[in-house]
């Protein structure tokens, strides 16, 4: 089946597409992005990521995009590329455009680099079943993790390291805090209460994490968004990492430590089941409309 990607106006087989050698993401990770789920062909929590695209764009200085057009496109590139009623991965990109290579921003408005494709996802229940193990990286990044930029060269190579060591992600360590994964959010349960890194600028504001907190207020679990202290991870008695691809994924073994005993918890297999139940909701809808 023929890929078709959006770019710049243009819906067009992905062969097709090209980008100027100047353009800025691809002279300097110029640009920020989002990945949005589509469950059987309804979208989850679009608002929210299109949202954080325009922050991210804000942040950046580049011209935001028209939210209302953009949906209507997704809905349209599901369709030509026949996952309109699939489980299906949305990828949106915007740099700031094309311009002779300086490291100086552009002194005049030039026109956004916009592009979007989509996939077919399977989501990875046995890893949501039997959980997964992470290791720890120290945090190499800039200070405007809040953005979800393009420029992500020290996420891969955190993620490299962490496939290198038979792990599924690796967790992000400033001043002995952890953070967040390279593609994901982290919380850890304490006593029956979820604890997560407050949001900042060290990490990235996660729809699946807001979801993830509303849940927990939905069934009476009890959050604080505090740091996490990699030296004490030993108290914690289970953990997860959070994203729109991973969804709720319980973490049983950081570096050579086992987390608990080993197995899924108690409060992440409930939040698991409340996420799930979300899902449903969304599935069911997609089978009315």
């Amino acid at each position: 089946m023929e890929n078709i990607v959006y770019l710049n106006g243009e819906f067009l087989p992905l062969e097709d597409a090209h980008i100027s050698p100047f353009d800025r993401g691809f002279n300097f990770g110029d640009g920020a992005y989002e990945v949005i789920r589509s469950y059987a062909g309804k979208f989850f929590r679009m608002d929210d990521h299109l949202n954080r695209l325009l922050y991210s764009l804000h942040e950046l200085m580049i011209p935001p995009v028209d939210i209302t057009s953009v949906s209507h496109l997704i809905t349209q590139l599901l369709e030509k590329n026949k996952l309109a009623m699939s489980d299906a991965l949305v990828y949106m990109q915007v740099t700031r455009g094309v311009f002779p290579r300086s490291h100086q921003l552009p002194s005049q408005e030039i026109r956004p680099t916009v592009f979007m494709s989509v996939s077919q996802f399977q989501p990875q229940h046995d890893l949501q079943e039997t959980g997964v193990k992470v290791i720890l990286f120290p945090d190499i990044r800039w200070t405007r993790c809040d953005i979800k930029t393009i420029s992500l060269l020290p996420n891969m190579m955190a993620r490299n390291k962490a496939t290198s060591e038979g792990a599924i992600e690796a967790l992000f360590v400033r001043d002995d805090i952890i953070l967040e994964g390279t593609r994901s959010n982290f919380c850890a349960i304490y006593r029956d209460q979820l604890i997560t890194a407050p949001t900042s600028r060290f990490t990235l504001a996660g729809v699946t994490r807001k979801v993830v907190l509303e849940l927990c207020k939905s069934v009476g679990i009890p959050t604080y968004e505090n740091p996490i202290y990699a030296n004490q991870l030993r108290h914690f008695h289970e953990m997860m990492i959070l994203s729109t691809s991973l969804e709720v994924t319980p973490v049983v073994q950081v570096d050579n430590t086992i987390i608990g005993d080993g197995k899924a918890g108690e409060i992440t297999r409930r939040l698991q089941d409340a996420f799930h139940k979300l899902v449903e909701k969304l599935q069911v809808q997609a089978e009315l409309s």
